[in-house]
């Protein structure tokens, strides 16, 4: 039995192409390289985007914990990026009088200034995505489904 055979047969589901992970992965890194060219041009990485999507959604200040469940971001990752986004004037965090484990999270003007912007990106990025609006659909919903039951 050749070397192939025997990984193939012993142990299939070590098999890259038999890997849900691996196409999730390899997709969400070509559509983030995407991004990479038309924010650049603003200092921003693709976190810090949708950073700002998500603050320019809520429209007020919002609890650092309540991002990181919406974005799916820990605490780990999303405390240093709001540091590095206060730094650069786009945000204030405060704590909360009340409760100092509690941060909360505002856009400054230039925040705000930057969604008029950013405001054509997602329309650029349809032009990278070329499934057709069905597929495109099934797939958001199949992935926010993926996300759902991994919560």
């Amino acid at each position: 039995m050749s070397e192939m055979n025997r990984e193939t047969e012993e142990y299939p589901q070590l098999l890259l192409k038999n890997q849900l992970c691996f196409p999730l992965y390899a997709a969400a890194r070509r559509v983030m390289n995407e991004y990479s060219p038309l924010l650049k041009p603003y200092g921003l990485t693709y976190t810090q985007y949708i950073v700002f999507l998500a603050l320019w959604e809520e429209g007020t200040k919002v609890k650092v914990g309540d991002l990181g469940r919406k974005l799916y971001l820990d605490c780990g990752t999303l405390t240093p990026l709001l540091k590095k986004m206060e730094e650069g004037g786009w945000l204030t965090r405060c704590r909360c009088k009340a409760d100092e484990r509690v941060v909360y999270v505002s856009l400054t003007d230039a925040g705000w200034n930057l969604r008029e912007e950013l405001k054509d990106i997602p329309w650029k990025m349809g032009g990278c995505v070329t499934l057709e609006q069905e597929d495109a659909a099934n797939l958001y919903t199949l992935l926010y489904k993926l996300l759902d039951t991994m919560n």
